[in-house]
């Protein structure tokens, strides 16, 4: 958050809470932080509306839309941008994550996954990112079901950037059909410290994270740690139980193998 930027989130929270009273609002920065400028209120202000008119919802703790998943995790973001529409159906939701060099079969393996998640009902999450992200993505999109499938997008930038640049179409369909979620300011670049703070949302809005295919880098490893911090399930595909990371972790408590799609549905009680 950038400077400035903790007193600017109290100013949200203020002023969602209390329907826009600016006497409010200032009486809560003053006693959190010293009084603010009237100029500092304003630009916060200005912010706001921008945002607005490009289309980007802004969720606060305090908001009655703010995930009910991620709201009981500690270190939830206390701002959220959202571009399309978060829903009350979204809380029966499932990442669906891997490494963004994935084989064929790992691609097969994820589109299926996905499929049969959102036949199940359920909303599937990943990342946008390159790889297995992009192929859950593109597999919720292109189903034809009686019920429009859901599927949202966890950002490690803000909304006003495409990561990767290619992207932007998916991007694009993804907020029409879902959402895409950021806790970052629109205007932020990805960066080396922003997708490992993406991997906690990801995991904290769902009831649990499937890991397709990684590798012993890969950026799964930190989503399945938070995943098991937070209470959260972790499904590990069966190809995924190769390197010693994965084996190591098909050994802890709340993490279950699976061998096909079937086996995730009924993991997660569907």
């Amino acid at each position: 958050m950038r400077a400035g930027g903790r007193a600017w989130a109290s100013y949200v929270l203020a002023v969602r809470r209390d329907g826009g009273d600016r006497v409010s609002a200032l009486a809560l920065l003053e006693q959190q932080l010293g009084l603010l400028s009237f100029e500092a209120l304003e630009r916060a202000s200005s912010d706001i509306k921008r945002w607005r008119a490009l289309g980007y919802g802004l969720l606060t703790l305090t908001d009655p839309d703010y995930p009910a998943n991620l709201r009981v995790v500690e270190n939830r973001p206390p701002l959220l941008f959202v571009a399309g529409r978060l829903l009350e159906a979204d809380r029966h939701a499932v990442a669906v994550i891997g490494t963004r060099s994935p084989t064929e079969a790992g691609c097969e393996l994820a589109r299926q996954i996905a499929a049969a998640l959102a036949r199940a009902g359920l909303t599937v999450v990943s990342g946008l990112a390159a790889g297995i992200d992009a192929e859950v993505h593109r597999a919720v999109l292109s189903l034809t079901l009686p019920q429009r499938p859901r599927t949202l997008a966890v950002l490690g930038n803000g909304l006003r950037h495409v990561y990767p640049p290619d992207h932007a179409e998916l991007q694009a369909q993804v907020a029409r059909a879902g959402a895409l979620v950021s806790q970052f300011w629109p205007e932020a670049p990805p960066s080396a410290t922003t997708f490992p703070a993406r991997n906690l949302v990801m995991s904290g809005l769902t009831l649990g994270s499937v890991i397709v295919e990684a590798s012993e880098r890969s950026g799964t490893r930190i989503q399945a740690r938070h995943a098991l911090s937070q209470g959260r399930l972790v499904v590990l595909m069966r190809p995924a139980v190769t390197t010693e990371w994965a084996a190591a972790l098909a050994q802890q408590p709340g993490v279950v193998v699976a061998d096909d799609p079937a086996d995730v549905v009924s993991a997660f009680g569907h």
